[in-house]
């Protein structure tokens, strides 16, 4: 039996403090979230990146490194620009610009120390 999957997914975090991950992800790094009803638990986030991405952020027990890299293509480029102002905002940067197939990746860290990458073309600037 083939197993059918509807098209788009949803990536889960549990985390340890959901107001200051709603800062996070909503004042730094712009994403959209909006905060559902925990009925009886506390309220819970999700952030529609597409019809085909979303992401829920659930306050408890957190289980760091068991989630997976979320990756997030920049459009533009100006990785390098990015990554400082991360890192002025107090985010922790992982891994530094480095060469990836076909063009550049960097980690960095959220609240929780959820690892996250941006991605970027060969052809786009570094900087801007």
């Amino acid at each position: 039996m083939k197993v059918k999957l509807k098209k788009g997914i949803g990536i889960v975090f549990n985390v340890s403090d959901i107001n200051r991950t709603e800062r996070f992800y909503r004042d730094i790094l712009g994403i959209e979230t909006e905060r559902q009803p925990g009925g009886g638990e506390p309220d819970w986030l999700m952030a529609k990146l597409s019809s085909d991405v979303e992401l829920m952020f659930f306050q408890g027990k957190e289980e760091i490194g068991r989630s997976p890299v979320v990756v997030f293509e920049l459009e533009e480029g100006y990785m390098e620009s990015v990554l400082e102002k991360l890192a002025k905002e107090g985010v922790e940067i992982a891994t530094p610009v480095t060469e990836a197939p076909g063009g550049w990746s960097a980690d960095f860290l959220d609240p929780d120390g959820h690892p996250i990458a941006f991605y970027q073309s060969g052809d786009l600037p570094l900087r801007g």
